[in-house]
């Protein structure tokens, strides 16, 4: 399974990279403000910039909700660098989008995927990525991982190449979940990547050897 951090923060995105299990970014508009950029200018660099750190793709969203402003938004986003993948809303003229950019070799990812049905209509209009977001489900009291479980199925029965980026990733057991169903990609926070090293026997293991070794 791929690993993408959920963050327009160039210093966590550069800790991720270091750490050597990034396969990329996951940014959108309440991230680029959270930063500080809303600037339409910056937010461009911004992704330049993200693209220059990792080595994978970068999903960049556009803020159009018209067909025309959505194709004009991502064209311009999909020039920026190869590595940019252009994210789109799972509406109506979203759809018709996604189609739009396939027939371009323009790489999409859906995002605001909340049901089976969504995922099966953004993998025919030949979305790259397919976004569900476990996390608000579960604040909804519904699960989100059946759905992971659902796109696996229906994804697999008819061989769509869309992979399942599961987005909204809360914790480390939503990491390890998604892996078990066949999720693609995971995208979340840094600490969520990070809280899979701990183990408190991995630390009372070391201490112990450490302690060993010091001995004479």
């Amino acid at each position: 399974m791929k690993f993408f951090i959920d963050t327009a923060n160039l210093a966590q995105i550069k800790e991720a990279q270091e750490l050597g299990v990034l396969d990329g970014v996951t940014t959108n508009p309440s991230l680029m403000a959270k930063e500080g950029i809303k600037d339409q200018d910056k937010i461009i660099q911004h992704y330049i910039d993200i693209c220059n750190i990792v080595d994978g793709d970068v999903s960049a969203e556009v803020i159009s909700t018209d067909f025309k402003g959505i194709v004009e938004e991502g064209e311009k986003l999909a020039a920026l660098h190869p590595q940019i993948v252009v994210k789109v809303p799972m509406i109506k003229d979203g759809v018709k989008a996604l189609k739009y950019f396939s027939s371009k070799g323009i790489r999409t990812n859906c995002t605001l995927i909340f049901s089976a049905g969504q995922a099966l209509l953004a993998a025919k209009a030949g979305a790259t990525y397919c976004s569900p977001f476990i996390g608000r489900l579960d604040d909804v009291s519904q699960d989100g991982l059946e759905l992971i479980a659902q796109m696996r199925l229906i994804y697999d029965n008819y061989g769509y190449e869309t992979q399942i980026l599961a987005a909204s990733v809360r914790h480390p057991i939503h990491i390890i979940k998604c892996a078990e169903i066949g999720a693609d990609v995971a995208t979340c926070p840094l600490s969520a990547i990070t809280a899979l090293l701990n183990h408190p026997l991995t630390d009372i293991g070391l201490a112990k050897f450490l302690s060993d070794a010091g001995k004479k």
